[in-house]
């Protein structure tokens, strides 16, 4: 409610909310990239209003087509694609979008990242507890959890693209991808992205799938589950499992050939356990 519905409607009579209030809303939150399910948990304390108060007839929830959450999963970018669509960018937007691609930083954490979050030399970028998240009514607040708080390794892929932004700011402090305490305007960069994407006639991506792309790559490359929970700011390891379990090592295909080559392993000199027929 208060970073999404608020800023907008907060001053609006619930008898003014009307369906197509709704519908405005659903479709520029699929603009800015937020997910299905994060679209629907955004719309349940909004739904409870109405249906708490007696006065309002017709709820403007009545018939809404909400994204499925279910289906259909987010678009992730594979790590060939994600460096075609950083490349074909305007030189001073590659930045924040190889943050996005390989830090795994929600988009709120992305706008309020500093300057001291941005540790080259230890290689680690930090959400700290004071300014972690960017609220775009009262600016930089506290991350959305403790877990929240945290620091990613800053990947080599990463390092150059910090590393020049840095340099072109100086040492000025204050907000790494913003200026005089303002930080970057996520639909002005969105669309200067998806003009660069259609030049290039690449598939166009969001922050939010940019995020889901960067937990891709931990688990391809074999990050264990407590990190990836760790990188991504999870609240649980269960969260991880429901989000990405379908992309760990453990799906059908994947647990099969695992248990076939153990069993495989574990045949060899051994009379008391068959050898797996493949």
């Amino acid at each position: 409610m208060r970073l999404r519905i608020l800023p907008d409607y907060g001053a609006w009579k619930l008898s003014d909310f009307d369906v197509l209030a709704a519908e405005d809303l659903v479709k520029k939150w699929r603009a800015e990239g937020l997910s299905a399910s994060t679209i629907r948990n955004t719309m349940v304390p909004l739904r409870c209003l109405f249906n708490e108060n007696r006065r309002i007839v017709a709820s403007p929830f009545v018939g809404l087509k909400l994204p499925a959450s279910k289906g259909k999963r987010e678009r992730i970018a594979t790590p060939e694609e994600a460096e075609r669509l950083i490349a074909a960018l305007p030189e001073n937007m590659r930045p924040i979008w190889a943050t996005a691609f390989y830090s795994g930083l929600r988009l709120g954490e992305l706008q309020a990242i500093r300057d001291e979050d941005v540790d080259l030399k230890a290689g680690l970028l930090h959400v700290r507890d004071a300014h972690g998240n960017w609220d775009k009514v009262v600016g930089p607040v506290a991350p959305k959890s403790r877990a929240s708080i945290r620091s990613i390794p800053i990947v080599d892929v990463l390092r150059p693209h910090l590393l020049a932004h840095q340099l072109r700011r100086g040492e000025r402090g204050g907000l790494f991808f913003g200026s005089a305490g303002t930080p970057f305007n996520p639909d002005t960069v969105r669309n200067t992205a998806l003009r660069a994407w259609k030049h290039a006639k690449l598939e166009p991506i969001g922050f939010h799938e940019a995020r889901h792309t960067f937990a891709s790559i931990l688990i391809a490359a074999n990050v264990n589950a407590k990190a990836v929970q760790t990188f991504m700011g999870h609240s649980t390891i269960t969260v991880t499992y429901d989000i990405y379990g379908h992309l760990m090592s453990g799906a059908e295909d994947e647990a099969a050939k695992l248990v076939n080559a153990y069993l495989s392993r574990m045949a060899v000199g051994s009379p008391h356990v068959a050898p797996v027929i493949t």
